[in-house]
C-alpha cells in the first residue's frame, strides 16, 4: 500500500504507474459479449471498438491490430464474439483499454447447444410447467406493454386490442429490443410494470427477427425474472417459427403481435353478442316459468273445492255421522256382550259359593277360636263350638264322640 496524507500527497504519475503495475498482475484472459462501435480509421493499423455484456449494462474499451479484425471479416452486425485479451493501462491519459490478440466469433451451433442446455437446466426447475402459469384477466383495464421503439409490433398489438376492445387502456414502455442493450432494458421495463398494481397483464413483443436478434429474449437472467413476476406475462416475439425460451416461461405464447392484441382483451361485439343471446334465453325462460305457474294456478281454481268450498265440509260431516253411528253400535254391542259375560260368571260364583253349600243343607262347624273342624277327633267332651248353618249360627257343646 502507497504511504501518503494530505500533507505528502502522491503525484499523479504514481498513482497512474501504480494502477498500471496491479493491472499488469491479471494477465491475459478470455472474454465473451457482443461487439459494437467498430472504428476503423482509414490507413490506421489499430481498430478501436466496444465490447458490450450481453446481459447488462456494460462495456468494455477494445483495441486490437487491423489484421485481427480482419481475420474473422465480416461479422454481423452486433455480433457476439470471444476475445483473448490483455489490459493495457495508459498512464499518460488514465485509460484502460482491452488489448486484442485473438477474435472469434461464437458459432449458431454453440449457441444453440448453449440454448438447449439452459433450457433442459429451467425445465428440470420447474419453470416451464402448466401448473405455475397463471390465467390471463377477462378484462384488463390496464395492458402492460413492452416493445421496439415506433415498431411495427406497438402498433398491430394496440391497434388489434382497441379494434375488440375501444376501452382498453395501455402503459407502453419503448426500449431496445435487440443488441447488448435489450435485455438491461427489458428487464427494467418488466420491473416497472410488474410493479404497478393497476397494470392487469404485461405484453413483451417484437417483430421478427433473425436468429441472433432474438438471442435477449433467451437470456437466463430475463428468463428467471419473467417466471418470478406476479402480473400474467404475454410473450409475442417474433414468429410462429420463433421460440425464445421467454416463449416457454410466460403465462401465455401469442404467435404474433396481433395475436397478443387479440388476446389480451374480449372481442365488444362477440361480448354483445353473447349477452343479447343469454338475454334472449332468459326471456324465454321466465316467459315459460310464468305461462307454466299460470296454467297450474288455472288447474288449482277449476277444482271442485275452490267452485263449492262447503263441499269438504260436508263430506267430513258425513264421515262423523257415519263414525258416530257405528261407535254407538258399537259400543251397545260391547256392553251387551259384557253383560251376558258378567250374567254367566255370576252363576258361576253362585254355583261355587259356600252359601249355596249351606243352602243345601250342609252346615260348618267352628271351634271357639273360630277355626273350621275337619274332624270329630279334633274335639273333647264340653268344647264349645258353633255351628254355622244356612240361615244363622247355633251354640252348642260338645259331649263325648260318637
Amino acid at each position: 500500500m502507497l504511504e501518503n496524507s494530505a500533507e505528502e500527497p502522491l503525484p499523479v504519475r504514481v498513482i497512474s504507474e501504480a494502477i498500471g503495475d496491479y493491472l499488469s498482475k491479471l494477465g491475459p484472459v478470455w472474454i465473451e459479449g457482443e461487439l459494437s462501435e467498430v472504428s476503423v480509421r482509414p490507413g490506421a493499423q489499430m481498430v478501436f471498438m466496444r465490447l458490450r455484456d450481453t446481459s447488462a449494462d456494460m462495456s468494455l474499451s477494445i483495441m486490437c491490430h487491423k489484421s485481427v479484425l480482419e481475420s474473422v471479416n465480416p461479422l454481423p452486425a452486433n455480433a457476439r464474439v470471444v476475445m483473448y485479451s490483455k489490459v493495457s493501462w495508459y498512464g499518460k491519459s488514465g485509460s484502460l483499454t482491452m488489448s486484442v490478440k485473438e477474435i472469434r466469433q461464437v458459432g449458431v451451433g454453440e449457441l444453440l447447444a448453449r440454448l438447449e442446455a439452459l433450457k433442459t437446466t429451467l425445465a428440470n426447475e420447474g419453470l416451464f410447467a402448466a401448473d405455475r402459469k397463471q390465467p390471463l384477466p377477462f378484462l384488463p383495464q390496464v395492458v402492460g406493454l413492452i416493445c421496439g421503439r415506433n415498431s411495427d409490433a406497438e402498433k398491430d398489438v394496440v391497434e388489434n386490442a382497441k379494434r375488440r376492445w375501444p376501452a382498453v387502456q395501455f402503459e407502453i414502455r419503448e426500449v431496445a429490443v435487440q443488441g447488448a442493450a435489450a435485455v438491461t432494458e427489458v428487464s427494467a421495463a418488466l420491473r416497472e410494470l410488474d410493479s404497478d398494481p393497476k397494470v392487469d397483464v404485461i405484453i413483451i413483443t417484437r417483430g421478427g427477427g433473425s436468429f441472433e436478434d432474438l438471442l435477449p429474449f433467451s437470456d437466463e437472467g430475463l428468463v428467471r425474472l419473467v417466471a418470478s413476476a406476479t402480473t400474467p406475462i404475454v410473450s409475442a416475439i417474433g414468429h410462429e417459427k420463433d421460440a425464445p425460451l421467454l416463449d416457454l416461461v410466460a403465462d401465455w405464447r401469442a404467435s404474433t403481435p396481433t395475436d397478443a392484441g387479440k388476446r389480451v382483451v374480449p372481442d365488444l361485439v362477440e361480448e354483445l353478442t353473447k349477452i343479447s343471446t343469454l338475454q334472449g334465453r332468459s326471456l324465454r325462460y321466465l316467459t315459460n316459468m310464468i305461462s307454466g305457474e299460470t296454467n297450474s294456478i288455472l288447474q288449482i281454481k277449476s277444482r271442485p273445492i275452490f267452485k263449492d268450498p262447503y263441499t269438504i265440509i260436508t263430506t267430513r260431516s258425513e264421515a262423523v255421522a257415519n263414525l258416530h253411528t257405528r261407535s254407538h253400535r258399537g259400543m251397545g254391542s260391547a256392553l251387551a256382550l259384557g253383560s251376558e259375560d258378567l250374567d254367566s260368571l255370576k252363576a258361576q260364583l253362585r254355583t261355587l259359593s259356600p252359601q249355596s253349600t249351606l243352602d243345601r243343607g250342609y252346615a260348618v262347624v267352628l271351634t271357639d277360636k273360630g277355626e273350621i273342624v275337619r274332624a270329630a277327633a279334633a274335639l273333647k267332651p264340653g268344647d264349645h263350638i258353633s255351628i254355622k248353618v244356612a240361615e244363622g249360627v247355633v251354640a252348642a257343646t260338645t259331649d263325648a264322640a260318637l
